[in-house]
């Protein structure tokens, strides 16, 4: 029978299994692989010639490959919550100030080929990312080390350049993985599609034309780290369709359906009595937002983008397109995460099209504004498209602007945004970690994730900082607040929606209540098979 398994948050930090199907609160014990499905696509292109590479990769998709195949000191534990040691053995601040954090590294660590894996490797890999800097910007999660210092084999010792309580969780990140000198080079990145480390899985590939289309994770017999693999392999299949992917499972030609299912895939599901396919949902910080480049003529102007906010009606926007599957936000940090407010309701209100016009006029701004909506067409899901359609209805319908929208694939999208190609465009965001400063420092501070010029002093040289210094992240709501209200005045970016999370797999499928964290990464390791029915 079809079931549908939900996954409530009692607490951020914190995910619990409310109602399971069969066993899917654990793994299971391997046999043939496990298929995964997903619509993500995985290029090497002229762009992106290192997709997979730790010092470059910035996107849930590749760390999706990373998670399962590079170690980490620390890693999100099962259920979420603060960063647990995973190649670590221990790790904690070592002075009242948070600016020196030390890690002692499991005894007998060993990369996937059976060299040995000691603390130089650590520096080595932190040294690389920072050194290369890569154009993602991925480098900035550990832009607040200053120096990477080792005692003996297992002993590694990070000086900071400025108080940062949120630092391990940046060390649960990829951009932090652990490498071997001998497989990467120190000052350039790896291209293709190769990876080299020490998690709990070896990873093999087979690619067509440049793009990856299957990816074989088997269980590495050289891991030794906190994490209990329930599964010998997994195989990860990329399809060009939401569709493809359901009738794929339908077939049992897969066993699991990830990122992204289509919104009457997600209906269809819940609403089913009888099969053998669940359904499980859980909670998301995943949230979508419209970028602006503040230096296109047609948005310059912030009382254009204050128009935009005061215009767009989010809760029209998810009703009419994603249903209960999102709801709408008013912060770049979802409500569901210590430090939110609703800045941007607070400033906008209700919907007004009448006090857009009068931030026009007052503005001297001609009207309709003219604009193009730029969106990805493969990246994010297949109701992108409904969901720019909506969006430009709804300025047009004001009459104070004249939009329309184009799409492109992520191979191109993303790049063109990076370079100022697009005056305003719709962009999806997975936070690197449950915290209020993986939804704000990545927009708005040095080497930002999009690659913006906007620049606000206050929130750079002050509010982040000063927010960074509070080890109780409750004490630092008034700093993050304060950002929040910045960003609803100057509109760098818009935000829409914040999203739940699903996944579809076979009845006999276990493990499937962990196999998404909150930052929608896949946990491969969670997996395992039970009996059908």
């Amino acid at each position: 029978m079809n079931r549908k398994t939900l996954v409530l948050a009692t607490a951020i930090g914190l995910l619990a299994p409310v109602l399971a199907g069969c066993g899917d609160t654990g793994g299971g014990s391997g046999g043939d692989a496990i298929a995964v499905g997903t619509t993500d696509r995985f290029i090497v292109s002229k762009e992106e010639p290192a997709p997979v590479d730790p010092a470059y990769a910035y996107g849930v998709d590749t760390w999706n490959i990373l998670r399962q195949t590079v170690q980490t000191l620390l890693i999100q534990p099962r259920g979420d919550g603060e960063p647990v040691p995973e190649a670590a053995e221990s790790c904690g601040f070592t002075d009242s100030g948070n600016e020196r954090y030390s890690c002692t590294l499991r005894e007998g660590l060993k990369f996937s080929d059976g060299t040995p894996l000691t603390a130089a490797d650590v520096k080595f890999s932190i040294e690389r990312a920072l050194s290369i800097q890569a154009d993602s910007g991925v480098f900035a999660l550990l832009s607040t080390i200053d120096t990477v210092e080792t005692k003996g084999d297992r002993e590694v010792i990070f000086h900071l350049k400025s108080s940062d309580a949120t630092f391990p969780y940046k060390l649960a990140t990829p951009v932090a993985g652990i490498l071997s000198e001998e497989k990467y080079d120190k000052d350039k990145l790896r291209a293709g599609f190769d990876v080299d480390g020490s998690g709990p899985y070896t990873f093999e590939t087979e690619v067509e034309e440049g793009e990856l289309v299957r990816a074989t994770f088997a269980k590495n017999p050289s891991y030794k780290g906190s994490l209990e693999v329930g599964n010998e392999k997994v195989e990860m299949v990329s399809f060009e369709s939401a569709e493809a992917m359901g009738e794929a499972l339908e077939n049992e030609d897969i066993h699991v359906m990830t990122r992204s299912m289509s919104p009457d895939q997600i209906r269809g599901l819940g609403n089913a009595n009888e099969g053998t396919i669940d359904l499980v949902e859980s909670p998301g910080l995943e949230i979508r937002y419209l970028a602006f480049n503040i230096e296109a003529p047609s948005v310059e102007t912030k009382a254009v983008r204050q128009a935009m906010a005061q215009i767009i009606n989010r809760s029209e926007l998810v009703a009419k397109v994603y249903g209960s599957q999102a709801e709408p936000l008013y912060s770049l940090v979802p409500a569901t995460v210590t430090g939110h407010s609703n800045a941007f309701f607070n400033k906008y209100g209700d919907p007004d099209v009448s006090k857009a016009r009068r931030l026009l006029e007052k503005a001297g701004i001609a009207t309709p504004v003219k604009m193009t909506m730029h969106y990805t067409t493969d990246h994010y899901g297949p109701a992108t498209k409904a969901e720019f359609e909506q969006l430009s209805k709804q300025l047009n319908d004001s009459g104070l602007f004249q939009t329309d929208i184009k799409g492109a694939a992520w191979d191109t999208f993303r790049p063109d945004g990076q370079k100022g190609k697009f005056d305003v465009y719709g962009m999806g965001w997975f936070p690197d970690y449950p915290d209020a400063d993986a939804f704000l420092a990545p927009f708005l501070d040095e080497d930002n994730f999009l690659n913006s010029s906007y620049a606000n002093k206050e929130i750079r040289k002050e509010l982040i900082p000063k927010s960074r210094r509070q080890a109780d992240r409750l004490s630092a709501a008034d700093s993050l607040n304060a950002i929040q209200d910045i960003v609803a005045e100057d509109v760098p970016v818009l935000p829409l929606w914040q999203g739940k999370q699903y996944i579809a797999a076979r009845d006999d499928v276990t493990g499937t209540a962990y196999l998404v964290n909150s930052s929608s990464l896949l946990q491969l390791w969670e997996l395992g098979r039970g009996v059908s029915g």
